[in-house]
């Protein structure tokens, strides 16, 4: 009952993106305004992640299943895309490229930040029944003097 649940309230947010897609004149799919009021429900609080993690993981698990259509459509449309299959091919790769280095120089940018510094640096934390430290606690202080070694 708890998947439903998760399914139901994760299927309602992609509707209300539906309708913002309706309303809305602006060229924005419904799907991308979906993702924008899960992350504003998640962001204020209306929704906590524990209340559709579960179904939210299985969807993430299943998500290569879920391009089979769109490959067989594309197969479907091969007389359509022959002429063109080589512009699609290089400007698919290129904005791949374009998307990782991207994604890597804000990930590097948010780790350099003072707030990504603090924690990574924190103190290791100490396990309440021995009082020694955590591996991953331990880890972090390897990582320290590893990076602290001339």
């Amino acid at each position: 009952m708890k998947y439903l649940r998760q399914f139901c309230i994760i299927l309602f947010i992609s509707f209300l993106g539906e309708l913002l897609h309706m309303l809305l004149p602006l060229p924005v799919p419904a799907s991308v305004w979906g993702l924008v009021l899960m992350l504003a429900a998640l962001c204020t609080g209306i929704l906590k992640v524990s209340q559709i993690k579960e179904t939210a993981s299985f969807l993430i698990e299943i998500m290569p299943v879920m391009f089979i259509p769109a490959a067989v459509g594309l197969l479907d449309s091969w007389p359509s895309l022959r002429p063109v299959w080589l512009p699609v091919i290089l400007i698919t790769l290129l904005t791949t490229v374009i998307v990782m280095a991207a994604t890597g120089l804000v990930t590097q940018l948010l780790i350099r930040s003072p707030r990504g510094k603090r924690a990574a640096h924190r103190e290791p934390a100490e396990t309440p029944s021995s009082g020694q430290a955590s591996p991953a606690g331990s880890r972090r202080q390897d990582e320290k003097e590893w990076r602290e070694k001339p």
